[in-house]
């Protein structure tokens, strides 16, 4: 019977259980958004996966960059908007 290799998911849900004790340390608040973070990371898992990287935590933080940068180009273009519909009121 051959040897069976770990998912990406799984090597995911291992590198989130190593950090539980930091997790544990961080304020609530704080807490919410390392989950946030690791929801990130689950969003990309296909694309990880294929990857296949040494390290998991590289395609967990680039999908956690990924997202991150997806809010902040939302947030720009929302603040362009409001700027412009400020600036057409005058």
């Amino acid at each position: 019977m051959g040897r069976t290799n770990a998912t990406y998911r799984d090597l995911l849900r291992a590198m989130e259980s190593r950090w539980q004790e930091y997790r544990r340390a961080l304020r609530h608040a704080d807490q919410a958004v390392f989950d946030q973070l690791f929801e990130y990371a689950r969003a990309h898992a296909d694309a990880s996966g294929l990857q296949n990287h040494q390290f998991v935590e590289i395609p967990a933080l680039i999908s956690m960059v990924i997202e991150q940068q997806k809010q902040l180009e939302d947030l720009e273009d929302r603040l362009d908007h409001l700027e412009n519909d400020l600036n057409n009121r005058g």
